[in-house]
């Protein structure tokens, strides 16, 4: 599968690539990162390389460094992964380093994919795991029209403890009625 380069308003989402280690370290380092992604596998930064030189080839996933326009340094990572174009499904995953946590870089990243997703690759549905403990990352979501579909009990880590998961979804039909203008009626 082609990995593609999408241009929005602030952002540039380009694929992996090399030199995005270091960046992907400092996410995967990060105990903040890893408690809100629910995050539990140990990486080792020769671990990192080897993710960031071979991911590139997967054909049923797309990983993207979320970058800021004018710039080429890696902020983030997008992912559209699980992608079954029989079924039309996949899962979206981001994640930010923590400097560019809250300034509206995933919202645009997650749009920029969803275009991708529904348009580019004519998927039927899009869905997120969110630990339920991430308020954040439930609110941006549902306000992109992602709705809460089930709770995986205990599904992720928490420190010692345990944090329940929330399954998150948009259909096509609901992300193209939330891209209409305002008194737009749909169909029109």
């Amino acid at each position: 599968m082609d990995k593609p380069t999408l241009q929005g308003e602030m952002l540039v989402l380009r694929p992996l690539r090399a030199g995005d280690s270091d960046g992907m370290w400092e996410v995967v380092s990060d105990a903040e990162a890893r408690r809100i992604t629910g995050m539990s596998r140990e990486w080792t930064r020769a671990d990192v390389d080897r993710w960031v030189a071979t991911v590139g080839a997967a054909d049923d996933r797309i990983d993207l460094a979320v970058t800021a326009n004018g710039s080429d340094e890696y902020l983030g990572e997008i992912v559209l992964e699980a992608i079954d174009t029989c079924v039309g499904s996949a899962s979206l995953r981001l994640t930010m380093r923590p400097a560019y946590r809250g300034r509206g870089y995933g919202t645009e990243a997650i749009l920029l994919v969803l275009g991708m997703a529904f348009d580019g690759l004519g998927l039927h549905r899009v869905g997120a795991a969110v630990p339920a403990i991430n308020a954040r990352a439930k609110s941006l979501y549902e306000n992109l029209g992602f709705r809460v579909e089930g709770r995986l009990r205990d599904a992720f880590r928490d420190g010692d403890g345990w944090t329940d998961g929330l399954v998150m979804g948009l259909l096509d039909d609901e992300y193209r009625a939330s891209q209409l203008p305002a008194g737009t009626p749909e169909g029109a």
